[in-house]
C-alpha cells in the first residue's frame, strides 16, 4: 500500500478529483484522474504510480469544460442547483466520465456538463515536453453521445456512455452512437466497469434527486442499484 500526495499546484483549491482509470502498461504504471470542479478550472491530472510525480493537463481547456449553453433536462425538468433557500443557479461540472483505450493509447474523457466525447493520446498526456498548446491540438472531438457520467470501453475499442438524460446507455462504434439500452431504471447511470464475463456493471445513481436539486428535498428512491447489461451478440437485457 502507498500513498500519493497531489501537490497543491496540480489539485488546486477548487479541485474535486473524481474518476480515475490505471494504466500499468508503462513502468510502475499511470493513474489518469479527472478534475471535475465545479467553481474552477477542470483538467486531466496524469500520476506516475512509480515515482509519485503528478502533473495537470489540459486545465481549463474547452474539453475538459463545462459548456457554456448545456442546459440538462433530467425526468422532464431542467436541472438546475435549487437549494432549500437562496437564489437558483446552474449545474455546472467539468471533465468527469474518463476510459481508455484497451491498447491503452488513447483517453476518453467528457466534462458531466455537456453532450459531447474526448480523445486525446496518453502519451501526449505523459510527455512533460509537450507544451499546453502542442498537447491541446492532439485533442480530438468524437461526436454528441448524449450527457454522461460514467464511461468505459470494452475489449473491441468500443466506447460506452450513460445518458442521464434519457435514462440510457449509448455506444461508439464505426465512429456512430447508437442506443444499447434504455430504461426508466437507470435513473443517472454511472461508475461504468466491464467484466471478464461479458457484462457491463453500472449504478444508477440518481444525483439529479438529491436535495440540493429540489429545494432541500431528497426524492431519491430507495433501494439503490447496481445493474448490469450483456454486451456481446443478442439483445441487451437489464438485470
Amino acid at each position: 500500500m502507498r500513498t500519493i500526495v497531489i501537490p497543491d499546484d496540480v489539485a488546486l483549491a477548487t479541485t474535486y478529483v473524481n474518476d480515475v482509470r490505471f494504466d500499468l502498461r508503462n513502468g510502475d504504471g499511470v493513474a489518469y484522474i479527472t478534475d471535475s470542479s465545479v467553481s474552477g478550472p477542470g483538467g486531466i491530472i496524469v500520476v506516475d504510480l512509480g515515482t509519485g510525480r503528478a502533473v495537470r493537463r489540459l486545465t481549463g481547456h474547452p474539453s475538459t469544460s463545462p459548456d457554456p449553453l448545456f442546459k440538462p433536462v433530467v425526468d422532464g425538468r431542467e436541472m438546475l442547483v435549487r437549494p432549500k433557500s437562496g437564489p437558483t443557479k446552474p449545474f455546472r461540472v467539468a471533465s468527469d466520465g474518463i476510459a481508455i483505450s484497451p491498447d491503452g493509447e488513447t483517453l476518453y474523457y467528457c466534462p458531466l456538463s455537456s453532450r459531447r466525447l474526448y480523445a486525446v493520446p496518453t502519451s501526449a498526456l505523459r510527455d512533460p515536453s509537450l507544451s499546453d498548446a502542442d498537447l491541446a491540438a492532439k485533442v480530438t472531438e468524437l461526436g454528441e453521445k448524449g450527457a454522461s457520467d460514467g464511461l468505459e470501453t470494452d475489449d473491441k475499442g468500443r466506447v460506452y456512455a450513460g445518458d442521464y438524460e434519457n435514462n440510457a446507455v449509448r455506444r461508439l462504434e464505426n465512429g456512430a452512437w447508437t442506443t444499447i439500452l434504455q430504461d426508466d431504471r437507470v435513473s443517472w447511470p454511472d461508475t461504468f466497469s466491464i467484466s471478464g464475463d461479458g457484462f457491463l456493471y453500472f449504478t444508477a445513481n440518481q444525483l439529479h434527486r438529491q436535495a440540493g436539486f429540489n429545494e432541500g428535498v431528497d426524492l431519491r428512491r430507495r433501494p439503490y442499484h447496481l445493474y448490469r447489461v450483456k454486451i456481446g451478440a443478442g439483445p441487451v437485457v437489464l438485470k
